[in-house]
């Protein structure tokens, strides 16, 4: 939740394509912070 509120709620580009850019980059840093925080599990025995 940290890393939401540093990206901050609104888009800082003005052109259209470059707004798309930055909605993927957001994506992509919260899909690797979820990434990080899931356990690996490994079954023992």
């Amino acid at each position: 939740m940290h890393c939401v509120k540093l990206m901050g709620k609104s888009l800082m580009a003005r052109d259209f394509d470059r707004q798309v850019a930055e909605i993927q980059i957001r994506i992509a840093v919260l899909s690797r912070y979820t990434a990080l925080g899931i356990p690996i599990t490994e079954a023992v025995g």
